[in-house]
């Protein structure tokens, strides 16, 4: 039990670190207008999604699975997000410390829960079932890392 406590515990702290990260890469590229591949978003755009999937995906799920029953998530659709929500004159700045405030407020949230609470179970439309609320969480950090690491990319050829 000893490992799981400090696995959770690091999980947290990793947390609190990647999204002091991901903004500190963000702000580090110097044209986050700039598409980060041939085609693709650019660092405002990666920025923006990663904060809605934090608030509305990963999130989302963290809370409903703690607060629910065994709560049936749907698939988040990020095209359709983003081409509903996503503002290109919202300065990043505030994206960013959105973000930042976001997951340590929800590190700080779980750090007071139970430990039996990271056990509790919720499902997904296509996924199916099984997914605890330690796995939304483990989940929200890889996705956080995955495009902390794209921008690094970016921010490291400039």
């Amino acid at each position: 039990m000893k490992e799981l406590l400090d696995y959770r515990r690091r999980l947290l702290e990793r947390i609190d670190a990647a999204a002091e990260e991901f903004r500190a890469a963000c702000l580090a590229v110097a044209d986050d207008k700039s598409p980060l591949e041939p085609g693709g978003w650019n660092t405002h755009q990666v920025a923006a999604h990663v904060r809605d999937v934090e608030q509305h995906a990963y999130g989302l799920r963290v809370r409903r699975t703690m607060e629910e029953d065994n709560p049936e998530f749907q698939n988040f659709d990020t095209e359709a997000w983003i081409a509903e929500h996503y503002d290109p004159e919202e300065p990043l700045e505030e994206i960013l410390d959105a973000f930042v405030t976001s997951v340590h407020k929800m590190a700080a949230w779980l750090r007071g829960l139970p430990n039996e609470a990271w056990s509790r179970e919720s499902r997904h439309t296509v996924y199916g079932g099984g997914f605890t609320l330690q796995t939304w969480v483990e989940r929200g950090l890889a996705h956080v890392e995955e495009h902390l690491e794209t921008v690094r990319g970016m921010s490291n050829e400039q």
